[in-house]
């Protein structure tokens, strides 16, 4: 992208890009090289998504493509595209033809940032959650809440996409899991876990996302302390403490307070 459009203002540009860089500080262990990626909505049909090949924690204006949602988001209702296909559509999305070929998980954006409430995404590969996802404890870790400020900024419960094939399929994936957890939940997921891959947070603010991803992150490494413990068997809070720290008003205020909501 050589210059914001009316439809990608620059802060939009500057707050993506801090995010970005926040999630890609090596000493947080969240992603490393080209690993992880990030977007954020800029108008009714467009959003900024980084660039394929370009680093979380260096990258420039110049790493940011913007996008049409609609024409990514068509690809997830056609089952079999080739992989020729894809690059095209992806080719295609761009606003401006010169800016860079968008990451290969820009589809999987344009749905996210369709959700109610939705305006900012980062995806990144932090070494304690995938740690677990690489276990038989993955749904567990995704269904069940330790501590109240992972309910507070991760919520009452993670999407859990079992291994799929990065790109079509992976979007794919995603948006049927996402459909079916709003389904049941009555709201939108803060976090999205990914079988040997991953992890999503989405949110209403930059704020929002890096909280999901950090909580996340330290819930990972307490659920890995606690079950080597207690021998594979953390203790959970129960059903009606998620759903009391979840509707407590005070925890609501802090949440707007703290930019996640």
């Amino acid at each position: 992208m050589a210059a914001p459009t009316e439809s990608a203002p620059a802060h939009v540009a500057d707050r993506l890009l801090a995010l970005s860089h926040d999630l890609g500080r090596e000493d947080r262990k969240l992603a490393i090289l080209g690993e992880g990626n990030t977007s954020a909505r800029t108008g009714a049909d467009t959003f900024l998504v980084k660039a394929s090949g370009s680093n979380l924690a260096t990258l420039s204006p110049l790493g940011l493509t913007e996008c049409r949602l609609g024409e990514l988001a068509a690809l997830l209702d056609r089952k079999a595209v080739p992989d020729a296909a894809v690059d095209a559509a992806l080719l295609a999305a761009r606003v401006d033809a010169a800016a860079k070929k968008p990451s290969v998980e820009a589809m999987f954006h344009a749905f996210l940032l369709t959700l109610p409430g939705v305006n900012f995404v980062g995806h990144t590969h932090p070494v304690a959650v995938n740690r677990l996802l690489c276990t038989r404890h993955a749904r567990t870790f995704a269904r069940r809440r330790l501590c109240p400020d992972e309910i507070v900024c991760c919520g009452v419960e993670s999407v859990f996409v079992p291994y799929l094939d990065p790109g079509l399929k992976l979007a794919q994936g995603i948006r049927a899991a996402v459909r079916a957890y709003i389904k049941r939940v009555a709201r939108a997921p803060r976090i999205i876990l990914l079988e040997n891959h991953g992890l999503i947070a989405l949110g209403p603010t930059p704020e929002s996302v890096l909280a999901a991803t950090l909580m996340a992150t330290k819930a990972a490494e307490i659920f890995a302390g606690a079950a080597a413990l207690s021998g594979g068997k953390p203790r959970f809070l129960s059903a009606a403490q998620v759903a009391r720290i979840a509707g407590r008003p005070d925890e609501h205020y802090r949440q707007k307070a703290l930019g996640l909501a």
